[in-house]
Parts: C-alpha cells; sequence; structure tokens
C-alpha cells in the first residue's frame, strides 16, 4: 500500500475531528449566550417586568435591522452599479491587471461580502440609538417654547437628537459607498490617471456626481440642524451654554448661509452627472470650504473681539436672562422662596423658646460615625454587618415625629471565614435580619446611641415587620432558597441564643423572589450563568427552589427602569409590616435650550459620595419623576410616577406602557417616609449658587456667587453634605423633615470667605409643600460665621482645646461629628458631637460631649440641653432630646478648693424651687473650676459665694 493511501484515511479523519470540534465549540459558545438571554427571560417573568426587556429586544433588533438595510443595501447597490457599468474593453496598466487577477476569484464574494459585513456595522451602530428612536416615536410636549426659535423644548429632546442621528448614519453610508464606487471604478477602468488627467466614463460620472450630490444635499441639512445645536452647546461669549449675541446674530445666520452653499454645491453635483463638467461643483466646494472659515469661524469671532467684548454687560444682557430662567426652569428651582434673614448674633436668654420643636429634634448622633457603635452593640456575629454610612428617617413614636437612624442587619459571608462553602454561601447563610433603629436627639449616659429598634428577634417601637433581608445592599451574589413541603428548614434565620450562642434558628422562603429551578434545564442555565456545577447537582436544588439574584435595590430598579437615573442614597423603611427600599430616580437630559451644564457625578459629590475620576454624565434637566421601592424579603419592585407632569417621564411611560404606578397608588406609610432626594438637592444648591441672582447685570458682574462650604470635619477637602433635621424654617408655618445646605461666598484659596450668604432647605415631608425649596438670604453687611469659621473657634478655643485634651488622654482619641447648622433664636445655632473612641482592644465611639456655637458664643458640655443652655444665659427657652441624661463637671475639681462638708447629696424632682437651686448651684460650680483654672481666685470665691447661697436654697426647698 502506498503512503498517498494510508495518509487519505488520516487526512479525513483530521479533517472530522476538526470539524467536529469546530461544531462543538459553536455549540458551547451558543449555548452560553442562550443560558444569559434565557436567565433574563426568567428574571423579568419573575419581577413582573418582562414587557420592558422585549421591548427593548424588540426596538434592538428593528434597530439593528434598519441599520444593516440601510447600510448593506446602498453600499452593494452601488458596488454592482460601478461594476455592472465598468467598460468592456478598458486598457488596463499592469498594475491594475494584476490587481484585478487577484481580486476577481472572489469577487462574487466581495460583492455580497463587503455589504453584509459593513451591514453588520450599520445594525451594531443604529441599534444602540432604540432609546433615541422610541423617545422619538412617543415624544410627549414639554409644554414652553424656546426664546430663539419659539420650538417646543421638545424637539431639542426628541426630534432632533433622531433627525442628526438619521443625517450622521446616511451620510456615513454616502462615503462609504462613494468610496466604493471609485474603488471599483478604478479597479475595472472606468476611472484612470495619466498624470494630471483625469478620464472617466459616463457612467462612473453619473454614479458618483449623483452620491456627492445627495452627500451635500445631506450636509447642508445638517448645517441647518447645527443651527438649533448652538441654544445647548458652549457659547463663545458668557453664556456656559445657550447662543449668546454672537450666536444669534453671526453663527445662526451663518450656518443658513453655510446650508443654502451646500445646498447650491449639492445642485451642481447633479449637474454635472447630466453635462459632465466638473469644474462648478469643485469651485462650489472650495466655495463652502472658504465659507465655512470665513462665516462659521472668522465672522463671530470678530462679533465677538470687536463688537461683544467692549460692551458684552448691555450685549449679553439679553442672553443672560434667557439662560437664568431656563436654567431655574430645568433643574426645578424657578418657585424657590427667598426669605431675608437678619441673623442675631447675640444669645439672649430664652431666645429658643419660639423654635422649641425645632430645638427638640436636633440630631446629636451622627449617621457616619455611628455605625462602629450600632457594630459592636448590635452586629451580634461576625456574618453580619452595617453600612458604612447610616440613613436618617422618622417615625412616629408614641405620637411624636422623631428623627431616627436606622440600619439594616445586612449578610456578611465573609465573617464566616474558613466555614464558607458552596453549600454555606449559596443555600444556608442567605439572608440578614432586622432593622436597628436609635434616637437622632438622644443619647444613653454612657454615650451609646439609645435604641428605639434592636436585638435579634428585633424588638422595639416599630411594630412587627417581617425582619428577613434577603435583599439588600451587601447581599451575596445569588443565593437558592426554597424546598418541598414538608422538609426541613436549612436556611440559618437568626442566632436564637443571642451573641454568646451557637443556637440558631432556622426557616425557609416563603415569597416569591427569583425564578423557579423547576427542571433540569433551568438549572443547567443557571449553573452555566454563574458559573457552578453545585447549582446542577446538588440534592438541596429541588424543584421547588428560587435562585435569587440582582439583589441590590439600585441593580433591580436600573434594569425594570433603564430609563432612570438613580439617586446614590438608597434608604430602608418600616413600611406596612414590611422592610422596603425607598429608591429616587431621575429622568434627565442635556439638550435644554439655555439651561447650564452640569455634571451630574461632580455636583453630588462631597464627603460621603466621592467625585469620579472622569465624569461623563453631562444634564441640564432633572426631574425627581419616579419613587421606586424594592421590597427587601421577595425582592418586588415598584415604580410610582411621583411626577407625572414630567414630560420626559409621559415619553418612557408610553414606551414601557403598564411599569409605573400611579402615586395615588402609594399607602399612607410609604408617603410617611419619602424624602426629597439628597443628590437632586446637591445639583440644585450648585445650580443655586449663582442662579440664585435673577439680574443679568449683577449675574454678568459675578458679585454675588455662592458655594457650599467645605465639610470642616473632613481633611479631604470635599463639600458638607447635606443634613435631614426635623425643623421649623424661619418663613413656614410648621416644623417638618427638612434637607437643608449652606452657602458661603465663592471665592479662590486666597480669598475664600467662611461667613454665611445662604441657607437652603427642601421639604421633605409628603403633602403640598413636598419639595418646596426656601433660601434663607443673609444681609451682605452682616458678618454670619460659616461651618469653617465655627470650626476653627471650636479648635481653638482655650476651655475647648483643654476639654479635648483631657478627652483624649491615654488610649482614646476624639472623633467630631457632623457640623448642624439651625435656622433658630433669630440666628445660627451651630451644633457638633463630640465622640471619644478607644485605640486599643474594643473600638467604638461613645458621645461624651456636645459643642455649640451662636454668634460669637461658645458652649462645651456634656449634653445639648446643657450647652443650650449654657449658650443662652442659663436658659435657652427650650429642652433638647438629651435633658434627663445626668452630666459631670467639665473640669476636674480643684483637690485644694473648699468644699462644704454639709452639703445635702440632692436630686432633681418635681420641686421647682429645689430645681432651680440645683442649676445655680451647678452653673457656679462650673464657674469655680473654670476660675480655678484661670487661677482667678476672686472669681473662685464669688463662685464659692454663690454656691452656698444654692445649697442654702436647696435645704429650704427640701425642708
Amino acid at each position: 500500500m502506498s503512503s498517498q493511501t494510508q495518509s487519505a484515511p488520516t487526512s479525513k479523519t483530521r479533517s472530522a475531528f476538526t470539524i467536529t470540534a469546530i461544531i462543538l465549540a459553536v455549540i458551547v459558545i451558543a449555548f452560553f449566550l442562550f443560558s444569559n438571554l434565557y436567565a433574563d427571560v426568567l428574571w423579568y417573568s419573575q419581577t413582573g417586568y418582562l414587557e420592558v426587556l422585549t421591548t427593548q429586544w424588540i426596538a434592538t433588533a428593528v434597530m439593528f435591522m434598519i441599520g444593516f438595510v440601510a447600510m448593506a443595501v446602498p453600499v452593494g447597490v452601488s458596488l454592482l452599479i460601478a461594476f455592472r457599468a465598468r467598460p468592456i474593453y478598458a486598457k488596463l496598466n499592469a498594475q491594475l491587471e494584476g490587481y484585478q487577477q487577484v481580486v476577481e476569484p472572489l469577487r462574487k464574494l466581495a460583492m455580497v461580502g463587503i455589504p453584509v459585513l459593513l451591514g453588520i456595522f450599520g445594525g451594531v451602530s443604529s441599534a444602540s440609538a432604540w432609546p433615541v428612536a422610541l423617545q422619538w416615536l412617543n415624544r410627549s410636549s414639554f409644554g414652553q417654547t424656546d426664546p430663539q426659535f419659539g420650538l417646543d423644548i421638545s424637539f431639542y429632546f426628541y426630534e432632533l437628537p433622531m433627525y442628526h442621528s438619521i443625517v450622521g448614519f446616511a451620510s456615513a453610508v454616502l462615503i462609504i459607498s462613494f468610496l466604493g464606487a471609485l474603488a471599483t471604478s478604478y479597479l475595472y477602468g472606468a476611472l484612470s490617471v495619466h498624470g494630471r488627467e483625469v478620464r472617466i466614463s459616463r457612467s462612473a460620472r453619473v454614479q458618483l456626481a449623483i452620491t456627492a450630490g445627495v452627500f451635500f444635499a445631506l450636509q447642508a441639512l445638517s448645517i441647518w440642524l447645527d443651527q438649533y445645536t448652538t441654544l445647548y452647546s458652549a457659547s463663545q461669549g458668557f453664556l456656559q451654554t445657550g447662543a449668546s449675541y454672537t450666536e444669534a446674530n453671526a453663527t445662526i445666520p451663518g450656518r443658513a448661509i453655510l446650508a443654502g452653499i451646500a445646498a447650491i454645491v449639492a445642485i451642481l453635483f447633479i449637474v454635472t452627472a447630466i453635462i459632465g463638467r466638473w469644474r462648478l461643483p469643485m469651485i462650489g466646494t472650495a466655495l463652502l470650504l472658504i465659507s465655512g472659515l470665513v462665516v462659521g469661524n472668522l465672522y463671530p469671532w470678530i462679533v465677538q473681539r470687536f463688537q461683544v467684548d467692549p460692551n458684552a454687560r448691555s450685549y449679553e444682557s439679553e442672553y443672560i436672562d434667557r439662560s437664568i430662567q431656563a436654567t431655574r426652569d430645568a433643574y426645578g428651582v424657578s418657585d424657590v422662596d427667598e426669605v431675608p434673614y437678619s441673623a442675631t448674633t447675640d444669645a439672649e436668654p430664652g431666645a429658643l423658646r419660639a423654635d422649641a420643636a425645632t430645638t427638640a429634634n436636633i440630631r446629636i448622633l451622627d449617621p457616619a460615625i455611628a455605625p462602629a457603635a450600632f457594630a459592636q452593640l448590635e452586629q451580634f456575629k461576625q456574618y453580619y454587618q452595617f453600612g458604612s454610612h447610616l440613613d436618617v428617617d422618622r417615625y412616629d413614636i408614641d405620637g411624636e415625629t422623631q428623627d431616627t437612624v436606622i440600619a439594616v442587619r445586612e449578610l456578611n459571608q465573609s465573617g464566616l471565614g474558613e466555614s464558607q462553602s458552596w453549600y454555606n454561601n449559596a443555600v444556608v447563610y442567605t439572608h440578614g435580619y432586622g432593622v436597628v433603629a436609635a434616637f437622632g436627639n438622644q443619647r444613653a449616659a454612657d454615650g451609646q446611641p439609645v435604641f428605639l429598634e434592636s436585638g435579634i428577634p428585633s424588638t422595639g417601637d416599630l411594630g412587627e415587620y417581617e425582619p428577613r433581608v434577603y435583599f439588600g445592599e451587601d447581599s451575596p451574589e445569588y443565593s437558592i432558597v426554597g424546598a418541598p413541603e414538608g422538609s426541613d428548614d436549612i436556611e440559618l434565620d437568626y442566632p436564637s441564643g443571642g451573641e454568646d450562642s451557637d443556637q440558631n434558628a432556622t426557616t425557609t422562603f416563603e415569597g416569591d423572589g427569583g425564578p423557579v429551578l423547576d427542571n433540569i434545564f433551568k438549572k443547567l442555565v443557571y449553573a452555566v450563568k454563574f458559573q457552578s456545577e453545585q447549582i446542577f447537582l446538588a440534592s438541596d436544588v429541588t424543584d421547588e427552589s428560587q435562585i435569587l439574584y440582582d439583589r441590590e435595590p439600585l441593580d433591580r430598579v436600573a434594569k425594570v427602569a433603564p430609563y432612570l437615573t438613580l439617586d446614590s442614597d438608597v434608604y430602608p423603611a418600616i413600611v406596612d409590616g414590611r422592610i422596603v427600599w425607598i429608591v429616587d430616580g431621575y429622568t434627565t437630559g442635556a439638550n435644554y435650550p439655555y439651561s447650564q451644564v452640569e455634571q451630574l457625578s461632580s455636583a453630588i459629590a462631597d464627603t460621603y459620595t466621592p467625585a469620579p475620576q472622569f465624569a461623563l454624565d453631562d444634564i441640564n434637566y432633572i426631574r425627581n419623576s419616579v419613587k421606586a421601592t424594592v421590597d427587601a424579603y421577595d425582592g418586588s419592585v415598584n415604580l410610582y410616577a411621583w411626577d407625572d407632569e414630567d414630560p420626559v417621564l409621559q415619553t418612557w411611560n408610553k414606551i414601557f406602557p403598564n411599569t409605573l404606578l400611579p402615586q395615588s397608588d402609594m399607602t399612607v406609610d410609604l408617603l410617611d417616609h419619602v424624602r426629597y432626594p439628597a443628590d437632586l438637592f446637591k445639583v440644585q444648591r450648585e445650580i443655586l449658587g449663582s442662579y440664585h441672582v435673577t439680574d443679568a447685570g449683577s449675574f454678568y458682574s459675578s458679585d454675588d456667587q455662592w458655594i457650599s462650604p467645605e465639610d470642616p470635619v473632613s481633611d479631604t477637602g470635599s463639600l458638607q453634605p447635606p443634613y435631614y433635621l426635623t425643623m421649623q424654617v424661619p418663613g413656614t408655618d410648621d416644623p417638618a423633615f427638612t434637607l437643608y445646605s449652606t452657602f458661603i461666598p465663592r471665592g479662590t484659596a486666597d480669598a475664600s470667605r467662611s461667613v454665611l450668604t445662604g441657607y437652603l432647605t427642601a421639604n421633605s415631608d409628603a403633602g403640598p409643600d413636598y419639595g418646596k425649596l426656601t433660601l434663607l438670604t443673609l444681609p451682605k453687611q452682616d458678618t454670619i460665621p460659616g461651618p469653617g469659621q465655627v470650626q476653627n473657634s471650636f479648635n481653638t478655643d482655650t476651655i475647648v482645646a483643654n476639654q479635648l485634651a483631657l478627652l483624649q488622654q491615654g488610649d482614646t482619641e476624639v472623633k467630631l461629628g457632623n457640623l448642624l447648622t439651625l435656622p433658630v433664636g433669630g440666628g445660627l445655632l451651630y451644633v457638633q458631637p463630640v465622640y471619644v473612641q478607644s485605640t486599643s482592644g474594643t473600638q467604638y465611639p461613645l458621645l461624651r460631649k456636645v459643642l455649640v456655637s451662636f454668634g460669637d458664643e461658645i458652649a462645651f458640655e456634656d449634653t445639648l440641653d446643657e450647652a443650650l443652655d449654657t449658650l443662652f444665659g442659663g436658659d435657652s427657652g427650650a429642652e433638647a432630646g438629651d435633658g434627663e441624661v445626668p452630666v459631670t463637671p467639665d473640669v476636674p475639681v480643684d483637690p485644694d478648693a473648699p468644699v462644704d462638708p454639709d452639703a445635702p447629696v440632692v436630686t432633681p424632682g418635681d420641686n421647682a424651687a429645689l430645681d432651680s437651686a440645683l442649676a445655680d448651684y451647678k452653673s457656679a460650680l462650673a464657674d469655680r473650676n473654670a476660675a480655678y483654672a484661670d487661677n482667678d481666685l476672686v472669681a473662685a470665691a464669688e463662685a464659692d459665694q454663690r454656691m452656698v447661697d444654692a445649697i442654702e436654697r436647696a435645704i429650704a426647698a427640701t425642708e
């Protein structure tokens, strides 16, 4: 047998093996892709939002086909026409003949393959534009027109982007078609170049000239549309965004002229197709290029430089007015209620009497420092955790609204250490348990938080609720839950014996939280998706099992409402007996005429929200249009149309009908826990830093620009975050849960001044006043210290510094809490809690002192109530929430100081005379201690006499 005969079967075997391997590889890849798609179908179907997925898929597929056809057909036709119109007996040089010999065997494949390949690219490009197309098809009117062209704002949001997309895509198709026809004509001799002489056949001339003519017609349309983009683009003049004088009087007319020239050039190319003379369109093209430089660039520069700049204030005034009005409308600050606030700096006795409700709710528990205390006191087991920043909400406790700091006890599987396994992670440790909430305005005698809801199982003032947390901000990637009826519970529920016990309660998930793994195929799909064969093989994964994934509230809302921009601060609440996560959703845009553009992620950056390295989320329109909830037990998502008058939301509601619930479906309990979203507020305060000025002249002069102050307790230079507090804002009738921030003058680092210029609040209580913005404007001639100045006063005050040094002795450190600013007593009150924490062993912060400031006065006491009394001449006129906490002297008593051995030991009671005497004794004692610390023996003697008088009155009161 010859070697050739032997090699033939071997070659066939190798070929068969190769083909088989390729087929298997394709099948595996296809199954991986299918698994992800099918898993999406199962997930969306289980959540009840399958229509959202199918709408996206259908829109993407339709747009892909449109793009594919729109690219492949013109390119294919152009190549075909160029080939069929080639000269039959063209004389070619040797080089072209060589090219033909190479191309000709592949010509038929290329004539089909090139258009198909380009069509795929075109389809992918157009598929990504499905939101633009669907918004255009379902557009809703804004009911407002722009001041330049008189067009409805919806034109800039929906129509203009669609027209630009069509023109841009069509231009790309024509360029590729032109280049394809040009190459084909050259390859087959319809176009030849001999030195300076260019010869072209009639058919090639007609094809190329018509293609060029249509291209220039499209450019005429594109240039015409560019007139409208000036209304939301950067300006050459003073304005940051929008058409100023130069754009309105030079750029826009110039673009109209250029569009006309481009249209003429298009006509000249059509004429060339008929008469065969290329000179006219070439001259027209050159004229278009020169006109673009002169009319499009040079002329506007001349107008700006020599006409506008010397008289900018008067020339730009009209356009500044446009920008002010548009920006305030687009960011929802046009109705801000400005209230002049002539803040006093004199701390008079009884000054807080009219602000008793605000004073009683002053929050002294810092949600950024409290997590360590929550973890130490309420975590119980290493497999639980709390967030790094807690949330502030309010609850009705015994008929009174109490500001609370609340956290969810979530699962932390990394805390299992070596006990981690697939079985434990996926099947046993599946959920967190309960919430922990503390009074925001109280502390225990030892400085710990006063919990109103705590423990495992949860007990407290929040009533009965479902405590299990399967869906949260730190939930595992996936868990497999559920079991056949009658099966043993295997999910760990909570440590039933307490922190020091290994006894555990178990449970079985009974909700509808994820796709059911009721057949082998679904198990295989999810085994592939999560790359875990255990999902397919484990005996505890039964036909009744559900797989829970995509469990973070933000992720779930983002998937069912892909058109929303979500607030970064998701917060939990007990609503109708369930733990729910409340998520604020925004509709945004970047095409609002004359509205200033902001980078969203940069505008919301502060101490709690880090700034991005690269901000790519420009907006100039925002509305808090949706309130979403995610149930912590079963993950169900509800989307409520909070602002149903928002035209952007109306458009998306047409695209995804039946996904939004009306606001009227929100329960009373849920409405009690909605808040004004922090990210929106931060964007609005950024805008109002400049746009609180409504006079064009003053705005141009920039003589009253504001900025939010840096956080005085942060060393990162980040802005101070806004804070939630229950307060009665001056100019309002009742206390409300309020979000606030302060303003100081904008300036460079060398020229900045931390004095208050404004105080912005937003009402967060659902009702007619929800979202009402109130801006307290302080007189420019007065100097009210801002947060930076107050913090500096705290840090440099001798008495405070000495007290802090005493607190920081040994193995302890001092942590300064958030510096709150409250408009009470006719002025501005600053409150800062002071925590002490061990630097070794068990470490968690305890609230030991409170710093307060009003005007130039400072007080530093054990409790806020005592500090306010000290600050306001012995009687603030109102009681703080920590008034019942016993206090200790600020400074150790001098051991050599005389002490009356007959002084009685007395306690506060219902005896008014006794209470007054005790208060005087405490005040005199503090004065005596301070006198000895300053070595002022005269003042110490005077204080001693006041103490003796107070003791005598106390004895008399008890007789």
